[in-house]
């Protein structure tokens, strides 16, 4: 009985071993989990970095790369006037610039009352996201690279839609241009304001900035 219990001994520390071993390894393998390796960044925004940057630098003769003008922000607007009249016609429009976008809209609503166009105050009216970070440069991306190129006889964008400080609107009259969007499931059609904020000190800045960002602008 003792020689068993003497063999028992080392079988049964084995395990033991290998079971603390194990749960010293779960850390290990946990920090090295998509948290701890960090999300790949979108690939407009390793371009911007990579390429656009150093162009732009040079192209305007800055010395200082934090003041070479770059996107701050991406705002989407969806106005749907039908909403004065029924306010269900929000949640499809809603759901589509969620699907455009990848983010949850806000619905925005009227600030002030108009008889003419029975609006009042507070009434809900549109759908809009800001969108920033990875999230922006991918939106971005699919814009320019996917979505315009799907216009019928699409000529390149204006270049007066600068409003004097840098930023740059495009309107788009629907949504059928954004490969997210099933066609099948499309109730009606409805058109969105894009607005580009950057932080360009000029329009000129501006406008080099997007057209390196391969924004097609009307020669």
């Amino acid at each position: 009985m003792a020689k068993d219990a003497k063999d028992a001994k080392p079988k049964d520390a084995k395990p033991k071993k290998k079971a603390e071993g194990a749960a010293q390894a779960e850390p290990e393998q946990r920090r090295e989990g998509p948290k701890a390796r960090g999300k790949e960044a979108a690939r407009l925004r390793l371009r911007f970095e990579q390429e656009i940057k150093p162009a732009l630098m040079k192209e305007f003769e800055l010395k200082n790369p934090m003041a070479v003008p770059r996107v701050h922000k991406v705002v989407v607007n969806m106005g749907v006037g039908e909403a004065t009249q029924n306010a269900k016609v929000l949640d499809p429009a809603a759901n589509e610039l969620g699907q455009i976008t990848g983010q949850k809209p806000v619905i925005t609503r009227a600030k002030k009352s108009i008889a003419a166009f029975k609006v009042r105050e507070g009434m809900p009216i549109g759908a809009m996201v800001t969108l920033r970070g990875d999230r922006m440069y991918e939106f971005l991306d699919r814009l320019l690279n996917v979505a315009l190129p799907r216009v019928r006889d699409f000529r390149g964008v204006s270049t007066k839609s600068f409003d004097g400080r840098g930023n740059y609107t495009l309107g788009l009259r629907d949504q059928l241009i954004f490969p997210e969007i099933d066609y099948a499931k499309v109730d009606k059609l409805k058109g969105m304001n894009v607005t580009i904020v950057t932080t360009a000190k000029s329009d000129e800045q501006a406008r080099a900035l997007l057209r390196h960002m391969g924004m097609p602008f009307r020669a």
